[in-house]
């Protein structure tokens, strides 16, 4: 049988190149139709989706419990290990084939099974157990830095060392398309001398990658990089919204509270670790090298295209912000959930990782408006004479991702969100 990542692989539904969705990628997600049936699990081809339910019904999959795939979540079927999720996506692989009858002839069986997009709404992908958000962007962390500290004390004495990450707040993360509602919170500008209460005025995004943790890990127990890596079923697009200047008044001692507790959006599509791999590269060099848990012996960064578009009010269509590479993330995914793990730390099924906002070396690859404006004092030229520093109400912002593959692309879809007023 075809090794599903093979490039020459075909499926027999038609699949547009410029498509996120090829039979190279079948990404997770959880929908729902207008059947009256309850959300379950399916898998994105081309311009529909695959019901995994009534494959399973129909004894097309062979999975240990069937109901998995009836479930409103991936979290019962994540839970069935590597090993499963390995045979599912190469059999998933073999019904799609041009050259695999069993589909593709089957027209009742077709009609059951494949679901236009047009006509599914998606739903959040897991039952989200736990969110971290790491900072692990150099380009990132430096620019802040320098905003706030200067070219001389851009990065902490810590962070060439470890992972630096706060836990965040699970119940607020979304799926793309719920609007966002603009927080309120305790504010207080240089210039005051008490602080009030009231609405966000520095609204930001931040550009990342939402790991998703396919597997348990004990309390107690460090893990190794081949355990982290098998513990990792797969990535989501992550915008991590952020109120600037909640967070500038309340981060002192302890980090970021409810600047960031308001909402996180993710990707409803789940691009599998499986997926990537023909698109694993080496990150940045790292000096001074890490301490030995830390450390890797294989390329754990990704090829991986990103761009963030803005869309105004005002504006009929969205302008390009942002275009940059998850290859320049300085500590990987693997690096993040073995330090996350170091302590002693249980990981659950379901938790999510944050990689930290998204930047390169240029200045049109920052991953969020706090750069690219550089906190406030450049503007964003917009189409129409509109001008941003931060987001205001009624915006609309869509990051989307993909890896380019030989006449196919592993994309991600998009993560979209709408600022409303705080009300």
């Amino acid at each position: 049988m075809p090794h599903p990542n093979d490039p020459k692989l075909k499926s027999f539904i038609p699949v547009d190149p410029a498509s996120d969705f090829p039979i190279q990628n079948l990404p997770y997600g959880v929908f729902s139709t207008r059947d009256g049936l309850a959300p379950r699990v399916g898998v994105a081809i081309g311009d529909y989706v695959l019901d995994l339910w009534q494959l399973a019904q129909d004894c097309r999959i062979d999975v240990v419990e069937q109901g998995v795939f009836a479930a409103p979540s991936l979290n019962a079927f994540m839970a069935l290990g590597p090993t499963v999720w390995t045979r599912t996506r190469a059999r998933i692989s073999e019904l799609l084939r041009h050259d695999h009858p069993e589909l593709r002839d089957n027209e009742t069986l077709r009609k059951r099974t494949l679901v236009p997009m047009a006509d599914v709404a998606l739903h959040l992908p897991i039952a989200v157990s736990g969110y971290t958000d790491f900072y692990s962007s150099k380009e990132h962390a430096t620019n802040v830095g320098v905003m706030f500290r200067g070219k001389d004390n851009a990065l902490q004495p810590n962070w060439l060392h470890m992972p630096i990450g706060y836990n965040g707040r699970a119940s607020t993360v979304v799926v793309s398309g719920t609007k966002v509602r603009r927080p309120r919170g305790q504010l207080k500008p240089p210039t005051a001398e008490v602080p009030s209460f009231g609405p966000c005025k520095r609204l930001d995004f931040e550009l990342e990658m939402g790991v998703v943790i396919g597997q348990a890990s004990a309390i107690g127990e460090m893990l190794t990089e081949k355990q982290a890596e098998e513990m990792i079923f797969g990535f989501v697009i992550l915008n991590d919204w952020s109120a600037r200047d909640i967070q500038q008044w309340e981060y002192v001692p302890l980090g970021p509270f409810q600047a960031k507790a308001f909402a996180t959006s993710i990707s409803p599509w789940i691009v599998t670790r499986e997926a990537l791999e023909p698109f694993r590269v080496q990150g940045p060099a790292q000096e001074p090298q890490p301490l030995e848990y830390l450390r890797q012996t294989r390329p754990n960064n990704y090829d991986m295209q990103l761009d963030v578009a803005l869309r105004a009010g005002v504006m009929n269509e969205a302008a390009n912000i942002c275009r940059t590479n998850f290859k320049y993330m300085y500590w990987s995914s693997v690096q993040q959930l073995v330090h996350h793990a170091s302590s002693g730390c249980a990981m659950n099924v379901g938790d999510l990782l944050g990689s930290g906002t998204i930047s390169g070396p240029e200045e049109d690859q920052r991953g969020s408006l706090l750069e690219i404006s550089w906190n406030g004092t450049e503007p964003v030229e917009l189409p129409g004479g509109v001008k941003r520093t931060f987001l205001e109400d009624g915006d609309s912002l869509v990051m989307r991702g993909w890896c380019q593959g030989d006449g196919y692309r592993v994309g991600f879809g998009e993560v979209e969100g709408t600022i409303t007023p705080a009300g």
